[in-house]
Order: C-alpha cells, then structure tokens, then sequence
C-alpha cells in the first residue's frame, strides 16, 4: 500500500473530527410525553442485543477458517463496528431514513451528523420512542450486514480494501435497500412488500454481495488444489452461535419497535425457527451419511435465524417451525450443490446460508403471514393472499438482482484502484501474521 493510500485516510478522518467538533448543539432527546418508556427500555436493550451479533459473527467465522487466519477474520467483522458507526451519524442514517428522494434514496443532508431529529414526522410507524433510538436501534443493521460478507472473501482479501468495500457496501446497497423497504416512502414499502426485520435489507443484500465477492476475489489455493481446511476452533462456533442467537431476539422481537404483543410473538417465532433449523440440519445431515457434528447443529441454527427474520412479526409460532424447516433444507441442498457442481470459493458459504435462507424467508412470508398476528401486515397465499405473495416474489427478485449487480462492481472498482486479493505468498503464510503481525 502506498504513502499517499495510507494518509489519504487518516487525514479524513481528521478533518471529519474538526467539522465535527463545530456541528450546533441542539437537544436530540427533549423527554416529551408523548414517549412511551417501556418501549424505550426495550428498545434500548433490543439495540444492546443486536450489537452482540457482531462480536458473535467473529466468533461464527473465526472458528470456522484456518489457524493461520484467525484473527485477520475475527477483525474484519468487528472493525463494522467502528466505520460503520461513525458512517452512520454523518449520513448513513439520513441515506436510509431521510427525507425520500423520490422513494429510492434519503437526503443526505436530513440527519447530517445527528442534526434535525426532533420533531421529524419520518417515524410514524414508532411514535413512542425518540428518533435518536430508533437511529441507534437501526445503526446496529447496518453494522452487522456488511460483516456478515466476511465469510465468502475470508483468507484471501486485503483487509484495507475490505474496509473500503464496508464503506461503499453500506452507501450503495445497504442504504437504498434500507429505504426501499422500510421508510413509509420507499418504491418496496409501497407497494406493499414485507421485510420484518431484514431479509431483503440484511441477509439477501450480504448473500447475494458475497457471491458477487467470491467470484471476483477467484479460489484460494487451498481451493484449487482440494486441500481440507479444518476449522481452527470449534468452541469459537458454538459460542459465536450462542451470542448470535441471543442477539437475534433483540434484532426480531426488537423490530416490533416497542414492547408490546407483536414484540412476543416475534421472540417466539426466532426462537423456534432457529431450534428447528438446528435439528432439521443434523437430521439431513445423517440422512445422507454424514455424522451429527456440533458445526451443522450450528450452521442450521443461524440459518433459521436468518429465513424467519422477514416473518417474524406476520406469522404464527406453528408456521416458524416450517420456515426453519425449509430454510435449513433449501440451504444445504444448495451448500452441497455449489460445493459439488461449482468451482465457486465462497469460503464460509454466506450465500447458501445468507442469501438463500434470505429468499426462503421472504418467499415463506409471502405464504404464511397473516393479519390475525400482525394485523399491519398481509395475509399470505395460505390465506389467500395471492396478489401478496407475487409482490413478495418481486421485492424478492429486486433485493437479488441490486445486491449482486451492484456488488460485483463494487469489488471491481476497488480492485481496480487497490486490488483486492493479498499475493500468494501472503496467503500461504496467513493473513494474521502478513496483514496484522499477530497470531494466536
């Protein structure tokens, strides 16, 4: 990396403190009556939860990658959230939740560094809580989705251009998508599409990015030559599991935005979504011949995580087992299909996991949602929601087709102005020592 690459960066950040320091005080809280505090209390822990996600999405991956790349692993997901915090008050927020530039992106300049959220009418869906939580409560999406890409360019990436990936990641798919599907005047939000929690936003727009990552970065050595790669420490995936699963609650039943009835059926339907996705995986695992291993259990569980993530809030707790169900089955069947029939080295197989249990969520939310759980919703082609279901089909395809075109040309242009991929040498050595001089 050149001189001029390495000071470019930090002198922003520089002159980014110094407007900072100069920004007007104004109250962002003004303790008004209209607040309702046990939503607050709640949403404030729902944002503590979420954040928990991403220090056990490092654990997830780390364990999962060889010893030599553990820790350049583990930090490529928790350095989401430090960039995409400070990205989030300067005007990732506003990008996401600002004033609607004809319903595909915010106005950069509604919430420039924190400025202007008293008062803003953008939160009519979250009128019991201030602005300020709601921002903080979403700030904690945006930092875990850009991370969740780690796992399909792992071993393989320079983690200064992943950085720079994080940056345009969030700028240019997450923020559109965040404001198609969630601000009141967003073109997806409009016509009537359902994303409880993220499923469009979160985990199709990271799955469908990491396969465009994949194929750009090309296959690792260990890849090409069909080398084993067993994982550095397996405990690391159990735990990074348990902290993912207990952030989960804070990310689903949080998105209710309140404490309320919609907020315990959304902590329900997670709960057993991710129990039956866990089961499902072992069992079809020892189906075809494999033995019941602590790592399927896993990979099932956050991939029932992630398909019931869209329906959280619209479906019943019967109806999460068959959506846990379906997303573990519809995941490992294309996990093994891209590792039988493709050349294709996404690492930790974000896209089966991500994007696909993303579709299967959005798809089965067009199936299974219901007004008697959530009567702000839709019901589903089960209850004759068929108009529904197609939109469900298009926001779908949409959230697939942005994500992955916009991906790939993200990962292009980097590489064309820093390159992408570490030499040889360096990966064979491992990037824990070649990009961060420690080790474990």
């Amino acid at each position: 990396m050149s001189r001029i690459s390495r000071t470019i960066p930090f002198v922003l950040m520089i002159i980014l403190a110094v407007i900072a320091a100069f920004v007007p005080i104004v109250p962002d809280f003004d303790g008004s009556n209209v607040y309702n505090y046990a939503d607050i209390s709640w949403m404030l822990i729902s944002s503590a939860l979420v954040l928990l996600m991403t220090p056990g999405l490092a654990f997830f991956y780390g364990g999962m990658v060889s010893k030599k790349n553990v820790i350049s692993t583990l930090l490529q997901s928790f350095i989401a959230t430090g960039l995409i915090s400070v990205l989030w008050v300067v005007f990732g927020f506003s990008l996401a939740f600002g004033d609607s530039l004809g319903g595909i992106i915010g106005n950069p300049s509604t919430f420039f560094m924190m400025k202007g959220l008293n008062g803003h009418a953008t939160l009519a869906a979250a009128p019991t809580i201030p602005i300020l939580l709601f921002a903080l409560f979403q700030l904690k999406f945006a930092i875990i989705t850009p991370a969740l890409l780690v796992g399909a360019t792992a071993e393989r990436i320079k983690f200064t251009s992943y950085m720079f990936f994080m940056i345009l990641f969030s700028i240019f798919i997450y923020g559109p998508l965040a404001h198609w599907t969630w601000h009141p005047n967003g073109f997806l939000y409009k016509l009537g599409v359902l994303d409880f929690a993220g499923g469009t936003v979160v985990h199709i727009s990271a799955g469908c990015a990491a396969l465009a990552g994949a194929i750009v970065l090309k296959r690792r050595k260990v890849h090409k030559e069909r080398e084993e790669v067993k994982p550095a420490r397996i405990p690391y995936v159990l735990l990074g599991t348990g902290l993912l699963w207990f952030g989960w609650f804070g990310l689903n039943a949080g998105s209710a935005l309140g404490a309320n009835s919609i907020a315990v059926g959304a902590f329900a339907t997670t709960n057993t979504a991710s129990a039956a996705a866990g089961v499902t995986w072992l069992l079809f695992d020892m189906l075809r011949g494999r033995k019941a291993s602590a790592l399927g259990f896993a990979i099932g569980a956050v991939v029932g995580l992630v398909a019931i993530t869209p329906a959280a809030g619209y479906v019943g707790i019967s109806q999460s087992i068959a959506i846990g169900v379906a997303g573990a089955v519809c995941s490992n069947i294309v996990l093994y299909w891209k590792n039988v029939r493709t050349s294709i080295d996404d690492t930790l197989d974000v896209f089966p996991c991500h994007g696909i249990g993303g579709i299967v969520g959005m798809i089965l939310t067009g199936v299974f949602a219901s007004k008697k759980i959530n009567p702000a919703g839709a019901d589903g082609l089960l209850y004759g929601g068929t108009h529904f279901f197609l939109k469900q089909l298009l926001g779908c395809g949409v959230a697939v087709v942005f994500s992955f075109t916009v991906g790939l040309l993200l990962f292009k242009v980097i590489d064309l102005f820093f390159k992408l991929r570490v030499s040889e040498e360096e990966e064979v050595f491992g990037l824990d020592i070649t990009q961060h001089d420690e080790s474990l």
